[in-house]
């Protein structure tokens, strides 16, 4: 198999996979993304979180008010320009992304532990290295 090849094959077992990590997921896959980036990132405004999701401003804004109205974010001014708002992560989004990543986590976990070999875990052991190399380069 070549290099080509490879790398298509790899993109889709990677494309199978993350569907199905996600098949149990009990959040919107948006709202968890915001949440995500936010964790990741710190408080962002709202046309920062539209353009890294690709999606319309007015999209986010809705994805954004329903996450504030479950408590999981909350409107500041933005800390340089009090004109400015931006969207932050609360105490009660950071759980419960944490508790989604915990529950996505668990599935993979008892898939490993159930339906591999001890070789095939010693793989998959070196593969979040490996996949960390083959990201794109900027």
């Amino acid at each position: 198999m070549g290099d080509e090849e490879l790398a298509e094959a790899l993109r889709v077992a990677i494309g199978d996979f993350v569907r199905r990590a996600r098949a149990g997921d009990r959040m919107p896959p948006g709202q968890a993304a915001v949440l995500g980036h936010l964790d990741r990132e710190g408080a962002l405004s709202i046309a920062d979180l539209a353009r890294r999701e690709r999606v319309r401003h007015q999209s986010m804004t809705r994805t954004v008010h329903l996450l504030g109205d479950q408590g999981r974010v909350e409107l500041r001014p933005h800390e340089a320009d009090r004109r400015q708002v931006v969207v932050a992560l609360t105490a009660a989004g950071r759980e419960a992304l944490a508790a989604e990543r915990r529950h996505r986590s668990a599935g993979i976990a008892s898939a490993i532990r159930d339906d591999l070999d001890d070789e095939e875990r010693e793989i998959i052991r070196r593969i979040p290295e490996v996949l960390r190399k083959l990201q794109p380069k900027p």
